[in-house]
């Protein structure tokens, strides 16, 4: 239901109702919620179908501490727990790792996926640095999807449908799915799943070139230069699993997975409606206004901006029962491919190299990526009697990445005065391979059968190794004489090696069978790198303008190193009311060492990562669940989350003030505000169920999410904005007769306009001119919406 952290529901025997307790293995054992002595949310099948959350974005609205800046699906959208952001917020454009503070798993394999949430038996959230059990990017902590295995004892199966349409789009979209299990053998079981996702969209693109490099972005006068596309940011997603489970002998479980993910999206998630009320600076240090109307879900941007991200995964799981422990072994190869389109005109005018002289430029980037991935993990966790239990592992990651980006401006060439038909402006490759491996382990200790003790440690070691290179083909061609269709790439070498040791003290004492207090200091990391960019020429002033076209890295821009987490942490689980009421809470003090944090090079405004000086985030979770009859049950969850630096950091903020577009560094300071997530933020579910019929069932559900207002960059300098916090509330109407379960519903009520990210600052909204006199408005600022009124129609026949 609301609240996951929750998910531990009436025990049958003591409370009279038929629900189970949900068992979740995030720790490696498997265990109830309330009896884990740790921070841990399950979101089961159920609440996933009764709640209508589809993908994180959704689900973390139920889970307190968790807070995911929800874009739409073009591009990477960061996944923050308690506060652990340093990133200005922005596109995310190719980014596949949800901001690297919280590590993902598909069962038992890492993977870095947003999967739509079909055919799952839970999805498990580890609150707090995790890095003993589950290594790199567990700043803030790890989610697991469980998937449901292949089942021996009978043929099932489940039909699913979702009929949908949003408020400010046109056409009805469609959410549709089927789940086969299959017994081939007594022991031998195959699972699939296929579902298939026709998202219409709701955000209109009407300012699009009718012809890049032959018309006017900027002519608004009806000529016929632009043309409106409608509901641009739809979604096509393809997902898929089969599974086959073997198990030869009582002993031995063996899981073989293909999963499959191809999401299609046809634009960004973005509104220009506050570029159209904001005050633009022209050339001339005078004011101006968007020359046309924005609506609230326009973008004001002028070239589509498809993108397709695909995941495989193919998984190897077996566990055997030695008798004194259980051997686990998890095996994965996985592969991401990215490709997608953008517009590059903004960021290419405000690198002030005069492109908007020419009267019809527009600029669009065509960008590739893929990432393949190959983990090994093994795992020996103790089953003997006796106050001592034991974990033992080893892990080994293999990764390798290639991408490349290439920015086009269509017949600048002919306005240089020259012939090069492909008009590559500019050209950048990445490579990169990393090697990781470590070896883990857990001691646990009950002192007295209510006291236990546990020690965690990890001691892991890796080698990333990168190569970057850019040309600029157009610039060669047109001023150096180059010719056409020749790219020179000069690899940079960068990487890092290091090796370290992390740990972990968990300690829990039952007060009664119901009442468990604990407490927990645990940490995580993250690896560093270089930047890849090449290093400036000795002396060199990137602020001299004689330098053109220069891109390179000054000496404190290079490299940044890892940047680790300690999580200081008590709570309690408690239950009353002969287990009907659930009341459970936390809090923690996290010191974040060395945070890595985005800037941008100041020659060429590339971007990198740089070390902070230091940051922490404090703060308190509240969980309660109430079953107050057999039909009424209300559940809810409240967290303050208190992130800012402690230590001052030079340089952290990249802005410029107009007239013009200078690159200008701000310090970060401390006690400034992290930002990226909401300080307050609560959710409500409230479920009404009564038998109206022989196996027929009636239930009304109410959901409300609030969050107060997010900064979208640390302490909001910088130009940066303060997006005002919001509530959106959902009802539903759900009849279930035997297998069938059909579901009318409403969400955001209220068609509440609410802003979750940000594209550029206001400081970018500027007018410069072409070499006509004619004002060219720079569209970088926007920022992106939640989904407007959605009513639907869902069902769900199982058999």
């Amino acid at each position: 239901m609301l609240a996951p952290v929750m998910a531990h529901a009436q025990d049958a025997a003591d409370a009279g109702y038929d629900d189970e307790a949900i068992v979740v293995t995030a720790t490696r054992r498997a265990s109830t919620v309330q009896d884990v002595p740790i921070n841990i949310s399950a979101v089961t099948a159920s609440q996933l179908e009764e709640q209508r959350t589809q993908d994180l974005g959704e689900i973390a609205r139920t889970v307190p501490g968790v807070y995911i800046v929800d874009a739409g699906q073009r591009q990477g959208n960061n996944i923050v727990f308690r506060g652990l952001n340093a990133d200005p917020l922005g596109s995310n454009d190719g980014d596949n790792s949800g901001g690297g503070t919280v590590a993902i798993y598909l069962g038992e394999i890492p993977l870095y996926v947003d999967l739509r949430a079909n055919d799952l038996e839970r999805v498990e959230f580890l609150i707090g640095p995790q890095g003993t059990l589950y290594g790199a990017g567990t700043l803030g902590g790890a989610i697991r999807y469980i998937p449901k295995r292949p089942q021996f004892d009978a043929v099932s199966g489940e039909v699913r449908t979702d009929l949908y349409a949003y408020n400010h789009g046109d056409g009805i979209s469609t959410d549709t799915g089927m789940t086969i299990n299959f017994p081939i053998a007594s022991n031998l079981a195959f699972r699939a799943s296929l579902d298939y996702l026709n998202d219409q969209g709701f955000i209109d693109y009407p300012f699009v070139v009718t012809a890049i490099g032959q018309v006017n972005p900027n002519d608004f006068a009806g000529s016929g230069n632009l043309k409106r596309f409608k509901d641009v940011n739809w979604v096509d997603t393809v997902s898929g699993r089969a599974a086959l489970r073997w198990k030869p002998i009582d002993a031995l479980d063996v899981n073989l997975t293909y999963y499959y993910q191809d999401q299609r999206t046809g634009g960004r998630q973005i509104s220009g409606y506050r570029l159209g009320q904001t005050p633009l600076l022209d050339s001339n240090g005078d004011y101006q206004s968007f020359p046309v109307p924005i609506g609230k879900y326009d973008s004001p941007l002028r070239v589509l901006e498809p993108n397709q991200r695909k995941n495989q995964l193919v998984a190897l799981e077996m566990v055997a029962d030695l008798d004194f422990a259980d051997l686990t072994s998890a095996t994965g190869y996985s592969r991401f491919d990215d490709k997608g389109n953008r517009d590059q005109t903004d960021l290419l005018i405000t690198l002030e190299y005069s492109y908007e002289a020419f009267p019809n430029f527009t600029s669009r980037t065509l960008e590739q990526g893929k990432e393949e991935t190959f983990t090994q993990e093994l795992r020996l966790v103790s089953k003997t009697p006796g106050p001592l239990s034991w974990i033992l592992g080893g892990f080994y990651n293999h990764q390798k990445s290639n991408s490349f980006s290439k920015e086009f401006t269509p017949f600048l060439d002919t306005y240089y005065g020259t012939v090069y038909p492909e008009n590559l402006e500019y050209y950048q490759v990445s490579k990169g391979k990393l090697e990781e491996k470590a070896v883990y382990g857990e001691l646990s200790y009950k002192i007295t059968p209510q006291w236990q003790v546990t020690a965690g440690g990890r001691y892991y070691w890796y080698d990333f190794v990168t190569e970057s290179a850019f040309d600029l083909p157009l610039f060669e061609v047109a001023f150096n004489g180059r010719e056409p269709g020749t790219y020179v790439l000069d690899f940079e070498k960068g990487g890092q090696k290091d090796k370290g040791f992390l740990w972990k003290l968990n300690t829990s004492y039952d007060v009664t069978p119901d009442a468990m207090v604990y407490a927990t200091v645990s940490k995580g990391y993250r690896i560093g790198n270089s930047n890849g960019i090449a290093a400036c020429p000795p002396d060199f002033d990137p602020t001299d303008p004689s330098n053109g076209q220069t891109l390179c890295a000054l000496p404190h821009e290079f490299q940044y190193g890892p940047d680790e987490t300690t999580n200081y942490e008590i709570g309690f689980k408690t239950q009353w009311l002969n287990r009907r009421l659930t009341i459970n809470g936390a809090a923690y003090y996290i010191d974040w060492s060395n945070p890595q944090l985005s800037s941008a090079t100041q020659a060429g405004n590339l971007p990198i990562i740089i070390n902070g000086g230091g940051a922490e985030s404090k703060g308190f979770e509240l969980s309660f669940a109430f079953q107050a009859t057999r039909a009424f049950s209300i559940r809810g969850n409240y967290s303050y989350t208190d992130p800012k630096l402690t230590a001052d950091t030079p340089n952290l903020i990249r802005y410029s003030v107009g007239p013009g577009f200078p690159s200008l560094y701000e310090d970060g300071l401390k006690g400034d505000r992290l930002p990226g997530s909401p300080r307050h933020s609560g959710s409500l579910f409230i479920d009404y169920k009564r038998e109206v019929a022989p196996d027929t069932e009636l239930g009304f559900s109410y959901k409300l999410s609030a969050q107060s207002n997010v900064l979208t960059r640390t302490g909001g300098r910088g130009g940066g904005v303060t997006l005002p916090g919001f509530s959106i509330h959902g009802a539903a109407i759900t009849l279930n007769y035997k297998g069938l379960s059909v579901q009318g519903y409403v969400d955001n009520i209220f068609d509440k306009f609410a802003e979750v990210g940000v594209r550029g600052t206001p400081d970018s909204a500027q007018v410069v001119f072409n070499e006509n006199g004619d004002p060219v408005y720079v569209r970088s600022y926007g920022t992106y919406p939640i989904a407007p009124r959605v009513i639907g129609l869902r069902s769900t026949l199982s058999f």
